[in-house]
């Protein structure tokens, strides 16, 4: 969080890596969070607020419980009440808690800093096929007390939801580099689904 000017927290950074080493994490690990910070320097200059951008990106599956509908809301309090204790402004804490929250997809991101938080997520959809692949799987490895025929249905729902979308990237570079890849992978693993 230096980016702020919040001096290093070894105490938080640990607990950070320890929540992405939990054993029931296959893709939500400290691997994705390198992913999304590498996406992220690519296009860096796009950010209104860098520092905010790369806080939502550090935090936005710090807590992750496939058991729960709230992880989400759960990793943008402790990134917000974190920030705080740590002198950053009001303002800031709270744009840094609404990009997080964005990155449940339940809607489009207010602002263009919530959208490249959200594309940067949504990057892995857009990966090359073995990558892609590895992703599903990964995902099908941290629900794997759902029963696979509602698993089916419910992750079918989710990747449809996506497709439909005008562009499932809101943000010009991530459409042209991942959209038409995006689609491919998505409707080949409807198919694998169903």
């Amino acid at each position: 969080m230096s980016s702020f000017g919040v001096a290093d927290h070894p105490e938080m950074f640990e607990r950070i890596i320890e929540a992405y080493g939990e054993t029931h994490r296959h893709y939500h690990t400290a691997a994705h969070i390198d992913a999304c910070l590498d996406e992220f320097d690519l296009v860096r200059s796009l950010a209104r607020s860098g520092a905010e951008v790369e806080a939502a990106l550090w935090f936005h599956d710090v807590i992750y419980d496939t058991r729960a509908s709230n992880n989400e809301l759960q990793s943008a309090e402790m990134a917000s009440r974190f920030l705080a204790s740590s002198g950053v402004s009001s303002s800031s804490c709270d744009r840094v808690y609404s990009h997080i929250l964005a990155t449940a997809h339940k809607g489009k991101p207010v602002d263009d800093d919530a959208r490249l938080v959200v594309d940067i997520d949504l990057s892995i959809l857009g990966q090359d096929e073995l990558v892609y692949d590895q992703f599903e799987r990964s995902v099908r490895e941290e629900y794997k007390w759902v029963p696979s025929f509602l698993y089916r249905r419910k992750r079918t729902e989710i990747l449809r939801g996506f497709l439909a979308r005008e562009s499932i990237y809101a943000t010009e570079p991530f459409r042209q580099r991942y959209e038409s890849a995006a689609r491919t992978n998505l409707e080949r693993a409807i198919r694998a689904l169903e």
